[in-house]
């Protein structure tokens, strides 16, 4: 061909971080920078607003622009774990659809017809059992097909549940005189709850997030999701001759070493194998200030010092054995401040304070 491919992939910002999910064309998209192409990643800043449909059986909640922008932020420390700085380009699909005007709108809308649009198997699953499907839903696969157009893309990667986003590129592109792209797509990741990993159900690993709970994620995974994972994580092969909870630390470190290194990965399976497997408290144990009073509201204390939401599921929590003291469940809402004052507080399994105070 005698040039570079410019090779897209777009993730839209249904959370703040990429997942392992997304990692998986972000590898493919790798593969193309060591071959000497250009990464073209697009944060989806625009198509955010309507939410891809993809594997969607109700339309998606629309998420406030300020709270893209914000989380958009973080998405290129997410993805350098993975790519080539240098050869990537950064594009926010607002550059040019948030430019678009009625006139041009309507010029994208003539390239696919309605019944075009239906044959996508969501639309057509939900046209069918008369659920409702808004025109901007219907919309969606156009704008991301425009984002072809725009970056005048030679190669989209992409899971396989976005193969009819990724061929409506190319009928788009044709339309507006431009090369159609190839489209890649590559295989998607089930989560531990085996739906597919995705920022807006939160049940994903991230590329980049606290090592520990990076690795305490990747332990969920059953030992049947483990040579799937190497496959696409890893790439490589889970060695069947391999004890399986040795297969998934292994993996969990290999995850971990590549967003914080070696050491990162030692303390986190350090970490692991005390808190979880051996049911210790952690080596560094927050500590927090107990109240003044003779008596503290632990309901209270646990939302202001541990991290639960409300005081109403810190109640749950303590009715359901799930709070313990210096090792002991405790079901009394209202403790003695001494029975507190340098004591150890468990939360579940994972959430550990000290409390400290005159």
């Amino acid at each position: 061909m005698g040039r570079s491919l410019r090779v897209k992939l777009g993730i839209d910002v249904t959370a703040p971080h990429i997942h392992l999910g997304n990692g998986i064309p972000l590898q493919r998209m790798r593969a193309f920078q060591d071959a000497g192409h250009v990464g073209v990643l697009i944060v989806g800043d625009y198509t955010t607003r309507i939410g891809d449909p993809s594997g969607r059986s109700d339309e998606r909640p629309v998420i406030d622009p300020a709270e893209i922008d914000r989380m958009a932020e973080r998405f290129f420390e997410s993805a350098y774990t993975i790519l080539v700085p240098e050869q990537t380009e950064v594009r926010f699909n607002s550059e040019w659809l948030a430019k678009l005007d009625f006139a041009e709108t309507l010029r994208l809308t003539r390239t696919a017809t309605v019944a075009r649009l239906l044959e996508r198997d969501d639309f057509a699953g939900r046209f069918a059992a008369q659920e409702p499907i808004s025109v901007s839903e219907l919309l969606y696969p156009l704008m991301q097909a425009y984002d072809s157009v725009a970056v005048k893309a030679d190669v989209e990667l992409g899971g396989t549940d976005q193969l009819y986003n990724l061929l409506m590129g190319r009928e788009v592109m044709e339309a507006y005189g431009i090369a159609p792209q190839v489209v890649l797509t590559t295989p998607l990741i089930l989560s531990w709850d085996g739906s597919k990993m995705s920022g807006s159900r939160a049940n994903y690993v991230a590329l980049v997030e606290a090592a520990e709970e990076q690795f305490g994620k990747m332990m969920r995974f059953s030992d049947d999701a483990l040579g799937d994972l190497y496959r696409l994580v890893a790439q490589s092969e889970q060695d069947p001759a391999e004890d399986p909870m040795q297969s998934k630390l292994r993996l969990a470190r290999f995850v971990v070493a590549r967003a914080h290194g070696e050491e990162a990965a030692d303390r986190a399976e350090d970490h692991f194998t005390r808190v979880v497997r051996e049911k210790q408290p952690p080596e560094d144990v927050p500590e927090a200030t107990l109240p003044d009073g003779d008596l503290v509201h632990l309901p209270a204390l646990l939302v202001d010092s541990a991290g639960v939401a409300t005081t109403s599921a810190a109640r749950r929590l303590i009715g359901q054995g799930g709070v313990r003291v210096n090792g002991i469940v405790v079901t009394d809402l209202d403790l003695p401040r001494h029975q507190l004052l340098g004591a150890l507080l468990q939360v579940g399994k994972r959430e550990y304070v000290r409390f400290t105070g005159p």
